[in-house]
């Protein structure tokens, strides 16, 4: 009978027990089972009873952890129609082991570096799905999405080495690219765009990409852009790399919205780069609950049919409870040691296990620790993805337990050092042949060099291999390009809208961007491929406007009556619902945004994404996925709103942005502009639709994407002067001239967004206080105006004669210059060298503080008062104006 000292309060006894007895009776049975057979026994009976209940539909709290054993039994493989030839792809799988290991092995000479070990443990993981369900983008312009892992590039391009994509001398330039016919280290579209899709180095950003493609796919499809709904994304990780928190961020968005149409495949090797991942614990374990805890499909793949013996051998459990405790770093040990040792170490724990350990050989316990695994069958992988792609209603997750470095031999298998290593010697590559079983003879090794290996064009694997990818709907991974004609350019209507100006009305630029969008978004012609993507703050932007008329997309549509139902503006979601209202998460937003921004490219289907964020959190946040978009190809806008060290009044340090142009500058495909006006907006984005969705100039790189920063400050906003579009586009133009005497001390002043309305108050200070005439630009682009004035210097080393725009710009402007923005001052000084005259400049460096905008501009000396004892200081040092009228201006304005 069970001791009542020892029974817990459960949350069960807040419910009625209709029948306390039988309850009593259930309860009793355990204690009887636990007594008579043991607490194996009665922890498997349990399990049966919930698996039971789960296949009866009935409401239980999941298991998150099973056995460390398969999830599908050597018994069931046989019934998920394996129907290829497994001594072909046997021979496919060595061809590719053998010369992505000889490809990086050639290339350590130069000291370019290169993995082996991760390839050579997922080989099968890879192999299996080209032979058998990685669909190609013949079949409709579409196919599967496939991220491949970083580490594995070498095994890729063996296999394209193989089907004929690439030549020997590719793989000769494998990590040498400046000559412009290498092969990148990675998966880089930009450096390889006719093979490589999706970048997933920096480890981590795969798993989220991947995440929301799924989404995106889905997005596609109920807004009927597209039906990609036979699209699969399979997305091939790392254990180590689960421990980047972008990879599992958002698990549970997969799970809420169901995407069956995902994969993952985590090669388990259990090692990260320089060790085990978990060393005194099981990563498969940790990963399987975490998978099932945020309401995923898992299914493991862990031991190879050299096991079977073993388990059929397993009456008592202990071999099932001993693979559960041993720790990884342990098993990573077994595998590099003897029979002997594994006998005492892993059998001899146990007297059942000692007993087994009696009739098995010590060919028999080799090859069980050292071989045997579910990721290196072709049989059990099968089994693995057919299970994957037949579950439906939640995305599954492949747990592949292999060998880091499998058929490198005994110097590379599952030692710690594998990732460094990048190379193996004549003897080991002949040691690798021999047992890969490859026609390579020892001539072929007779200068020292390893030779890459291929049967011929016409040779049975390749055929085979040829065949099946002809069948699955052409190559893979391959990117295209679809020949898709340029999308219309918008009415110009809705960017005329803004030439007039406000009047008296005050607009903020970020309110401008706002309504520019509202109005591009009715377009008949390209309304519907405007994709607005927000991370929850929505509101903040002014967007609320949208939700009624575009919708927030949900795939469940709206299953509630708003709270807001009776507002004009309320918050609608509908299952085609055009706007990406994400949550608390600007990584999620920037992978939504990747995903829309290619799909030109991924499904042929060009999509004019706009992110719009709190500027601060934008590129010091996730500047990494920014190199990712560019890397990708990418076309969109990115909006940095609330932009400005001193504009988002209150916030304090965190939130005050001073820097995100100097991060935006180190990317290449970012064109970053700072409008100050609402008319230079919608030049910006005008001009942006054309260069990135339009017919294009001659030459002229398409795949880029814009930064705005746009501010919530509220300004009137003037009319547009005339011929400016060039210069807003270029990066400069002037907008007010100054006045006074003639002969009057004359200055420039430059500034960028909302730092032109200080300058513009400095200007008519100067003016009417000092007799100084100031002419006010506008710099649209600090950055802009730099890589113009870079490329000028080039053109000059080249023999070509070239004046960088900003000279042309100022080149008849009176006196010295001095530029002024809400950035630290190594945004304006971006352009300093290139500039003739005197330069100097005015920003907001230092942390960002809580004050009034104007507390803060003093605070940090950029205000319109600042701008004039500034601008005064320089002309006292040309002699143009009295010393005495810098230290008058000082005390005048407090300073």
């Amino acid at each position: 009978m069970t001791d009542p000292t020892r029974i817990q309060p459960s949350e069960l006894d807040q419910l009625p027990d209709r029948d306390p007895e039988e309850t009593a009776e259930w309860q009793a049975s355990l204690d009887a089972v636990t007594a008579a057979a043991g607490p194996h026994r009665a922890a498997y009976l349990m399990r049966r009873t919930l698996e039971r209940a789960q296949d009866a539909g009935l409401a239980l709290p999941r298991l998150l952890e099973t056995d460390y054993v398969n999830t599908i039994p050597t018994a069931a493989e046989a019934g998920y129609g394996f129907d290829g030839d497994e001594e072909l792809e046997a021979r496919i799988t060595a061809w590719n082991r053998w010369n992505a290991a000889a490809m990086v092995t050639r290339g350590s000479k130069y000291g370019v570096g290169g993995h082996i070990a991760t390839f050579a443990s997922a080989a099968w993981l890879y192999e299996t799905g080209f032979n058998h369900f990685f669909h190609g983008k013949e079949r409709d312009g579409s196919g599967d999405q496939l991220f491949i892992q970083g580490h594995a590039s070498p095994g890729i391009y063996a296999r394209a080495f193989l089907d004929g994509r690439l030549t020997e001398a590719h793989l000769d330039n494998f990590r040498q690219e400046s000559g412009g016919n290498g092969l990148p280290s990675y998966p880089h579209p930009r450096r390889l765009p006719w093979l490589w899709e999706f970048p997933t180095v920096s480890m981590g950003l795969g798993p989220l990409s991947a995440i929301y493609q799924a989404r995106f796919n889905r997005y596609l499809t109920n807004r009927g852009i597209k039906d990609v709904s036979a699209s699969h994304v399979w997305a091939f990780l790392g254990d180590g790399e689960m421990d980047e928190p972008e990879s599992t961020a958002a698990l549970a968005l997969a799970a809420r919205e169901g995407l069956d149409n995902l994969t993952f495949v985590i090669n388990c090797n259990l090692q990260r780069l320089d060790g085990p991942v978990r060393a005194n614990f099981k990563i498969v374990q940790e990963l399987e609950a975490q998978f099932r805890g945020a309401g995923w499909n898992v299914v493991k793949t862990l031991w190879g049919t050299a096991w079977d013996e073993l388990f059929q051998l397993d009456t008592t459990g202990a071999l099932v409870r001993r693979l559960r405790e041993v720790p990884d770093a342990q098993v990573q040990t077994y595998q590099t040691r003897d029979a002997a040792y594994i006998r005492e170490d892993f059998f001899g724990k146990d007297p059942a296990l000692v007993e087994m350990a009696k009739l098995l050989s010590d060919d028999k316990i080799i090859e069980c620790f050292h071989y045997s695994r579910g990721g290196h069958e072709s049989r059990k992988v099968f089994a693995a993805y057919k299970a994957a792609l037949s579950h439906k209603g939640a995305p599954t997750v492949i747990l592949a337990q292999t060998v880091k470095g499998h058929t490198l031999g005994k110097g590379f298998a599952s030692k710690n050092a594998n990732h460094q290593m990048k190379k193996l010697t004549v003897d080991e590559f002949k040691e690798m042949r021999d047992r890969l079983g490859l026609p390579i003879p020892d001539s072929a090794f007779a200068d020292g060099q390893v030779p890459y290996g291929h049967p011929g064009a016409d040779a049975p694997e390749v055929r085979y291999l040829q065949e099946r990818r002809a069948a699955l709907g052409g190559p893979a991974p391959a990117r295209r390009v679809h020949p898709v004609a340029p999308l219309p350019a918008p009415a110009e209507k809705a960017f005329a809208a803004f030439d007039k100006g406000s009047g008296s009305q005050s607009v903020a630029t970020t309110m401008a961007f706002v309504r520019l969008v509202k109005d591009l978004v009715r377009d008949k012609e390209t309304g519907k491929r405007w994709v607005p993507i927000v991370p929850d703050e929505a509101r903040t932007f002014g967007m609320e406007s949208l939700f009624p008329s575009l919708g927030i997309y949900s795939p469940k549509g709206q299953t509630y009556e708003p709270v807001d139902r009776d507002q004009l503006m309320y918050y609608k979601e509908a299952v085609n619902g055009q706007i990406l209202n994400e949550g608390i998460t600007e990584a999620g937003s920037m992978a939504d945004f990747i995903a829309a921004s290619t799909a030109y490219s991924t499904h042929g289907e060009p999509m004019i994404p706009f992110y719009i964020f709190y500027s601060m959190f934008g590129w010091q946040r996730t500047a990494d996925q920014m190199w990712q978009l560019a890397d990708q190809l990418g076309r969109g806008f990115l909006v940095g709103a609330t932009a400005g060290r001193t504009t988002l009044t209150g916030e304090g340090l965190q939130h005050a942005d001073g820097h995100s142009p100097v991060i935006a500058a180190t990317n290449p495909a970012a064109l970053t502009y700072d409008p100050a006006f609402a008319y230079e907006v919608a030049v910006i984005v005008k001009e942006g639709l054309r260069r990135m969705y339009g017919e294009g100039a001659p030459g002229e790189d398409q795949n880029v994407f814009y930064y705005l920063t746009v501010y919530n400050e509220p300004m009137p906003q003037p009319a547009k002067p005339e011929g400016v579009d060039e210069g807003i586009i270029r990066g400069l133009y002037r907008f007010r001239e100054g006045s006074g005497a003639e002969g009057a001390p004359r200055i420039q002043l430059l500034g960028s967004g909302t730092a032109i309305h200080w300058a513009l108050d400095a200007q008519r200070m100067l003016a009417e206080e000092w007799g100084v005439a100031a002419d006010v630009w506008s710099a649209t682009s600090w950055t802009e105006l730099r890589r113009d004035a870079l490329e000028a210097d080039a053109a000059l080393l080249r023999g070509e004669e070239r004046v960088p725009y900003v000279r042309q710009a100022l080149a008849d402007a009176p006196g010295p210059v001095l530029a002024v923005s809400d950035y630290m001052r190594q945004v304006p000084d971006q352009i300093a060298q290139w500039v003739e005259q005197d330069y100097t400049s005015l920003g907001a460096d230092g942390f960002g503080l809580s004050d009034t905008r104007e507390a803060a501009r003093r605070h940090f000396g950029v205000d319109a008062p600042s701008i004039v004892v500034a601008a005064l200081a320089q002309l006292a040092r040309r002699g143009e104006v009295p010393a005495s009228a810098v230290k008058d201006a000082r005390e005048r304005y407090g300073l």
